[in-house]
Order: structure tokens, then sequence, then C-alpha cells
């Protein structure tokens, strides 16, 4: 049994926390089926966004956009999430007992299969494609299963569809159980409509003084699973049916082990107004199949029935929406969330400076005249990274320019709240010079940061409120050098980081400040050097978490692994990254970025000769590293037989042959390495390779890599079709587990193939799933091309065969 779940985040969005998904399966037009894309079309390929494409039952108005009287309105729109699953159900075969992971029913036939539900009481009613029960006061009312079923190594699933609530009384309650024979005696869920949680029961005459009980979340526990395996009943929840949480567990009660156990949903109100607790999904399997974004809702009539075809595409777009990403360090800052951040790169010819952080009504940094003469120079000099810095030159202390900019009443408000937290980046010869300062509109209150005169430490003047100036003087070293430092200062934990090192002392904290002068305070001290990337947060950050961006400012995070940089490049599009594989690789720099996410991400793809896609589960993006594809072990079997035969064909030709590869790597050398042979034979097909490595060595070896894997032509099998709805259960579960780089045997070849067996890996597919009809078609490669040698190993050990290094 098997069918599709599609469920819309409506009035959500990627970033929103806790979306809740509604399922509009029953509005989709299974004729025209479910279209999906994911992967490549072969290993060289980059992976390219899934798609989804399906149409939907608009005859009610239900998905038109803008359109009020839709259930949905107003949250019909661009870039709500959306999620496409395959549910399979294994049903009862041959005569009982059964499974537990049998009982199975989805309410879709409308009516109540009377075989399976021997004991439906109280108005219990398959209706709507749920299971319903009744919630009133003072009625029993449950669905109760046959008597036949067994525990041990089984389980059973539910999706949670309404839930009844309190509606006047003390008490509502809905609850899953499995029942043993002796009333009382039960395992199971049980929500409570007073609290909003659910308790996860090991009953023995109706109680349980050990229950645990869990936050009932529509985005979160909808999905209930009681599961035993080895011994061990597990309680299990999950937001999507796919990804669960084990909640409790306990040894298997000896009842449970022996007896044929009954399935019931049951309800029970004290009083107050009646409603009602459904279920539906019971005994699913359910099988990820697509996570996106929708991009369109174009509504079209055929007379007058509507339709809406909508396209989706996943995470990946999303990563490639910011086209050019600002330099890492400036990505670093500001998912740190300053108040105000002014990068101060702007171009020579610029006379101000702006924030980038966002925050409403701050001021531009305008540059200030003192007296006659002295410049202010933007781009003239050299910040972290390598980046554009102002260049101060004052004629004196009290002559020259400086920055200055009313910072607004928001920040004021957050500053209420909130001490000062300070970050810049500068280099001076000159001691005694202002960095920066901050005042309140009256100047009564007043923070300023310099270097003090004569020594060239980092030192602070104080004032709250017209008191009195304090002066303060941390214990680092001179830091007029000439040499550029970062600098982090913590107000709140009277705590100083230059260049990554912590200095403290104890000063006093103010508030009300609003203006920001930067080289300069009150039309002296003047600044003689640089300063860039000042940054002031008014929220709860601390110095040690802001001192990390000393390590951007001066490495750009080269010789990090890839999977950390990968991390790091996704969060500035505000994604996560999961990973399959151990092979991690050292970095270069990345520091001035300039492009979109995904092509920086790319980047780090190609220079790991891995894959880059995305999860089907719910967005995050997923990294495969090349180990992953190292020696592969079949994870599933088809025989010819049992494909689509017409698009199963052996391909042999030169489409992916390299045999000459150029390499380079920033600030590194360029190599190149030839297989002579084949280019001798075949002529030269060459490939350049621009890798972010962080070693000559490394660039060679990934040079070595590809040569060694494409220098000869292959046959190989690059397209399985099959239709997989037609398969027994567990191929057909197997199928749908199958995603890019999992191995395929293929058995039972036509005599007229090279061999009669043949190990392939997906490397992408493209699936309809129509009403009886789930159809994969599967983008597949060779796998021994990623054989290693392994030591003494009889297959991959063969001299000048199976002997290639790893990489």
């Amino acid at each position: 049994m098997t069918r599709p779940i599609v469920e819309i985040a409506f009035g959500y969005g990627l970033t929103t926390p806790g979306p809740v998904l509604t399922d509009v399966t029953q509005y989709v037009d299974l004729a025209r089926g479910i279209s999906i894309t994911r992967g490549a079309q072969d290993e060289l390929s980059e992976t390219q966004p899934g798609t989804c494409t399906l149409t939907l039952d608009n005859t009610d108005g239900r998905f038109s956009p803008d359109r009020p009287s839709s259930p949905y309105y107003p949250n019909v729109k661009k870039a709500v999430p959306i999620r496409v699953a395959a549910v399979s159900m294994d049903t009862r075969s041959g005569a009982g007992p059964w499974p537990l992971s049998q009982l199975a029913d989805d309410f879709d036939d409308g009516r109540l299969d009377p075989v399976l539900w021997v004991n439906s009481y109280g108005g219990a009613s398959e209706t709507g494609g749920r299971g319903r029960v009744p919630c009133s006061p003072g009625l029993f009312a449950g669905l109760q299963s046959v008597r036949n079923f067994q525990l041990p190594s089984a389980q059973v699933t539910v999706r949670v569809a309404t839930l009844p609530a309190l509606n006047g009384s003390s008490a509502g309650t809905g609850s899953a159980y499995l029942n043993s024979t002796t009333s009382g005696t039960r395992l199971g869920f049980q929500y409570n409509a007073a609290t909003g949680n659910i308790r996860c029961v090991n009953d023995v005459g109706f109680s349980d003084g050990s229950a645990v009980s869990v936050a009932f979340s529509w985005s979160t526990t909808r999905w209930w699973r009681i599961r035993e395996a080895a011994g061990t009943v597990f309680w299990e929840t999950s937001g999507d049916g796919s990804t669960w949480n084990v909640r409790r567990s306990l040894a298997t009660p000896a009842w449970a082990s022996s007896q044929l156990l009954t399935f019931s949903m049951d309800t029970s109100r004290t009083g107050g107004t009646g409603d009602f607790y459904e279920i539906d999904m019971v005994g699913a399997t359910v099988h990820p199949r697509f996570f996106g974004l929708i991009n369109e809702w174009p509504v079209d009539w055929k007379g007058l029935q509507s339709t809406v075809t909508i396209t989706a595409t996943d995470l990946l777009t999303w990563a490639s929406i910011n086209k050019q990403l600002a330099p890492m360090l400036v990505q670093e800052v500001l998912l740190d969330r300053p108040t105000v951040y002014f990068p101060l790169t702007e171009p020579s010819e610029s006379t101000s400076a702006g924030s980038v952080a966002g925050t409403a009504s701050v001021g531009a940094l305008a540059i200030t005249q003192v007296g006659s003469g002295g410049t202010l120079e933007f781009g003239a000099g050299t910040g972290p990274n390598g980046l554009p810095a102002p260049v101060f030159t004052p004629v004196s202390t009290s002559v020259g320019k400086y920055l200055s900019a009313d910072l607004g009443q928001t920040f004021v408000d957050a500053n209420l709240s909130f001490r000062v937290r300070a970050e810049l980046w500068f280099s001076t010869s000159t001691n005694g010079r202002v960095l920066m300062g901050l005042r309140s509109d009256d100047s009564a209150t007043k923070m300023v940061i310099l270097l003090e005169s004569g020594t060239g430490k980092l030192a602070l003047d104080k004032d709250q409120g017209a008191q009195g100036n304090q002066s303060y003087v941390f214990a680092t070293p001179n830091l007029a050098d000439g040499n550029l430092h970062h600098l982090v200062y913590n107000e709140f934990e009277n705590l100083l980081y230059i260049d990554g090192v912590s200095y403290s002392l104890s000063a006093f904290n103010g508030t009300d400040l609003r203006h920001l002068t930067v080289g300069g305070y009150q039309n002296t001290r003047l600044w003689n050097g640089t300063i860039a990337h000042v940054a002031v947060y008014c929220r709860s950050v601390t110095a040690a978490e802001l001192s990390g961006h000393y390590v951007t400012g001066t490495t750009g995070h080269a010789g990090e692994g890839a999977d950390d940089r990968l991390t790091r490049l996704a969060t500035y599009a505000g994604l996560g990254v999961q990973f399959q594989g151990s092979v991690f690789d050292a970095v270069a720099a990345q520091a001035t970025l300039g492009s979109s996410a995904l092509q920086h991400l790319r980047e780090i793809e190609t220079t790991e000769s891995g894959k880059l896609l995305t999860t089907r589960t719910n967005g995050p993006l997923l990294f495969q590293s090349r180990d992953l594809r190292y020696n592969p072990t079949p994870a599933l079997t088809l025989a010819y037989e049992d494909c689509e035969t017409d698009g199963v064909r052996y391909a042999y030709d030169d489409q992916k042959m390299v045999n000459t590869v150029t390499a380079s790597r920033p600030g590194g050398a360029t190599q190149r390495v030839v297989n002579q042979t084949s280019a001798d034979l075949y002529g030269e097909k060459t490939r350049d390779l621009n890798l972010f490595k962080d070693s000559d060595n490394a660039t060679l070896d990934a040079a070595n890599w590809l040569v060694s894997r494409y220098s000869e032509p292959v046959a190989e099998v690059r397209q399985v079709p099959v239709e997989a709805y037609s398969m027994p259960l567990a191929t057909y579960r197997s199928l749908l587990d199958a995603d890019v780089s999992t191995v395929l045997s293929l058995t039972g070849l036509p005599s007229q193939a090279p061999t009669s067996a043949t190990t392939l890996f997906v490397e992408g597919y493209s699936e309809r799933i129509g009403q009886s009809q789930h159809h994969l078609d599967f983008h597949t490669s060779r796998a021994g091309t990623d054989s290693v040698w392994v030591l003494d190993d009889p297959t991959y050990s063969v001299l000048d065969s199976t002997t290639r290094l790893a990489y």
C-alpha cells in the first residue's frame, strides 16, 4: 500500500521557527502526477537544484493568491515551504497473528475496515480520510483493532490529525494504546488537552507513576510511534514521520512479548462541549522525496474548472539568491548582529560611510573638519584581509578630519538595556589619539576609547551624567607600533581583547549614548593612521565571542577543515549543513568572497571532489565527502528484468574522459598532470582545476586523483528506469531510500552485456508519483571508478588495476 503526502507551510518562511505544515494531499491531481528531479546527470557534473511540480484542484479557490475567502489567506505566497513524501504500508498477509508492523490503515476508502477495526464504539468512524473518535462528556468512544498483533521486533505509527480541545472541561484526552489481555495494562501515548502535553505511558491498572511528558507541537510531535527492538520498547515522536526522537524507553514488559495485542484510539471528557479526536496514517513508513520553496501560484481555468500548477525548488536555489556576498569578515560580523556596523570600505571619492547593520534611524559617518588642513582618504589604506581602509592624516592633535554620526533613537533605546560592546581594527605609530567615542545628546555621558599618551596602551575616558571624567588604562603592550590590531571592548564585562588576547579592569558603565565619533572626540586628539570595521553591539554578546573576528580578519580561516568552511559559508545564507563521509582536507582562505553563497560552496565542493546537495526532509544542505564512495558495497540489488528495459543501455565513449589536468590554488603553483599513454591514444582531454587547497601537494593529489579515474574510457550503464510501485514492499522501500551516492547492483543482464552484473552509483534521478504509480529513473555511473587500494585485499590490491592510492 503506497500513497503520497504533500504538505505546505502556509504563513511560514524558511527561517521561521516551528513551521506547521498543512496536508493538501487530497487536492493533488495524481492523474497528472507529482514530478521530482534531484542530483546530477553524471558524477562529473554539478548537482542541480532539485525541483518539484504538481497540480492542485482549485475548485473552491483555496489556492488563489490574494483571495480573502481562501482558508489560507493571506498566506498563499511565493517562497512558502513545501514537503513531499511517499508513504508505504505493510498490509496483513496470510492468517494471523501478524507483526504489529502490518497494522496499517490510511483511512482513505470511506469506510472502516471491518476485519481490522472489530470494535468501534461511541460513534467512531472513518471521515474525510481520517479515523475519527468523538470526545464528548460522559461518552465512551474508541476505535479498537482485532486482537491478533505481536509487538516483538515490530512497531506501530500514527499521525495526529485533530486533537480534542478543553472546551470548558477540566479534562479531555485523546490516546493511542497497545493493550494487553488485562484491562488497564497497556503501552501508549495520551494527549491531555488541559496541559497540552503528551504522556508516554506504561500503564498498569490504568496508572503509571513514571510516565514521561512531552509538550505537543504540530511541527515536531504530531507523529507517534511505539517500537520494540531487542527487548526494549521505545516511545518516539516526529514532526515529519521520517526523523524520530526517542522520548522514553524501557525493558519490554513480559506481557508485551508474549501476548496478542490490540491497538486502540480512545477519548475521554469530564464536561464542557464535545468535539473529536482524529488520526491517520496508521502503520505508515514515510519516505521523504522533496523539501523546498514554492516559486509561483499560477491559477488556470478550463471553463469553470480551476487548477494551480506549482513548481518548487530546493534550497540550493535559496543559497544562490544573494548573488554577491560581502567579504568574509563583514559576513562574520553581521552574523553576530551588531546594532551599528561601519566597515569603512567605501571608495576613494567618498565623503561619508554607512552602517550595514540595518538598524533603523542610524545616520552616516560624515567627515568633520577641525581647523584648516589634514586629510581623511577613504580606500587609501589597508585593513584586515587586505580590504581598503580610510587613512586619517591630521596636521596636529586638533587640526584635521574625523568621522561623526548620530546613531538615532533606536540605538539609544538598545543602550538602555544593554551596555556597549565595541569593535574595530586600527593601525598607527602615534599614541595619545582617539580611536572612537560615544556620547549622549548633552555630552554629559561619554565613553572614549584611545591610546594612552606616552605608552600607547589602550585607555578609556568615561563620564556618567557629568559627574567627572574617569580614566582607565589596560595593561596592553604599546599598540602604536605601526601594525594592524583588532580591538573588542565589552563595557558590561569590563573586558578587552586585543588581537585575541584578553585584558580586564574595573570601570563603571554608562547609558544614553547616541553620537559616535571615529578618529577623534570633541575636535581633539585626532587619529593618525587607519581605522576600519567599527561595530557597536547593544545586545547580550560576550567579548570572547566577538574576539573570533580576529582570526577571520588575519587569516580568512585558512587551514580550517572543509567541513567547517562549508558550515561557515552556509550560515551566510541562513542554512545548515549535514555531512556524510569523514575525509575533509584543510582549505585555503576565501576572505574576499564576492559571489553567491552557492558559488563559494561549489568552490569547496570542487576542491574536495565531493557532492553538494540538500536533504529531502527539512532543508539543510548535505555534503558528501569523497571517501563515501571508496570501495562501494551495494545497498540495493535490482534484476534487469524488473527494470523498464527500454531505457537501460551500456555507454562507451569519451564523454567523461580526462587525461590532462592543469591545477592551481590561490598563492600557489600551477601544476600539470598528464596520462601520456591516454593522451597519445585518444588525444588530449583537458580539464582546469582552480582549487582552494592549502598546499601544492594537496593540489597535485587532486589532479592525480582525477586523471587516475578518467584517463581511460569504460563501458557503463548510465540510466536505470524502474516502476517502483510494482516492486515487493522491501524492494520498494529500498528504492525510495536510494539517493545520490547510493550503490546499486544490477543483475541478470542480457548475454550481450560485458558482464552479467554491474555495480553502479546513483548520481541523480527523476521520478513521477501518480495514481498507483511511482516511476523512478536513476542516472548512474560505474561504481568501480572510486575504488582505492586496500593492502593485501584480494579485490582492492590487484597490481596496476586496483592499487590506486586514496585521495
